[in-house]
């Protein structure tokens, strides 16, 4: 379903602190925002669920939302504001720009979470786990570096494995089943997506890729 545009939420959303509007000007310069903490980016944040929750469990991590609908990213800001979460940031823009905003091994951990699928194959260049985007990441990545993907579409799920694989990644606790695997942890902290899927008792594909040795 399209949501629809609300002409407000331009201007609501940057009176709060919880926004960054030139993210560009922290490349290299995260811990200045957040301190000597880890890093973990969600891209893809949607409504904010998932991010939000980890930050209130996590104080001592730090976390930055990405998001290009300014509709649904107004939700996931007013929900960090509402916790008075300091922990974490969001940035409105392209994640095709993503290596705008951060600098070689400045990212600990990526998310991707029920990403656009993009189930046409003349597609597969936008889908966010296409090489060249795996490429952009292992840059922000420092070696070791984590990329968490959860997705309901299997076809998406099967892509991604090969083009981790043929990128280099190392894969483990891979699960075609997430809320019927060993996987407590994982399954605790659930998307809004995730939450109204496990309802209509679908799969949850989920997978964790290691960032390779740079060359």
């Amino acid at each position: 379903m399209r949501l629809r545009k609300k002409p407000w939420v331009k201007d609501e959303i940057v009176k709060f602190d919880q926004l960054i509007e030139t993210p560009e000007e922290y490349k290299g310069k995260w811990k200045e925002r957040f301190g000597n903490n880890p890093l973990y980016v969600e891209l893809g944040t949607g409504k904010g669920n998932f991010i939000t929750t980890l930050a209130e469990q996590n104080p001592d991590i730090s976390f930055i939302g990405v998001e290009i609908r300014e509709e649904v990213l107004y939700s996931a800001v007013k929900k960090a504001a509402e916790r008075n979460l300091h922990n974490i940031a969001f940035l409105w823009m392209d994640i095709n720009k993503i290596e705008e905003v951060f600098a070689e091994g400045e990212v600990a951990r990526i998310y991707l979470n029920f990403s656009d699928p993009w189930p046409k194959s003349g597609h597969a260049k936008r889908r966010l786990t296409y090489r060249q985007f795996l490429e952009k990441y292992k840059v922000m990545m420092p070696h070791g570096g984590e990329i968490h993907m959860k997705t309901d579409n299997e076809k998406l799920f099967e892509f991604s494995l090969n083009e981790f694989c043929d990128s280099g990644f190392r894969l483990k606790n891979i699960t075609f089943d997430l809320h019927h695997s060993q996987f407590e942890e994982e399954k605790s902290v659930m998307t809004e997506y995730e939450q109204k899927f496990v309802n209509l008792g679908m799969k949850i594909y989920r997978v964790e890729a290691i960032s390779p040795i740079k060359e």
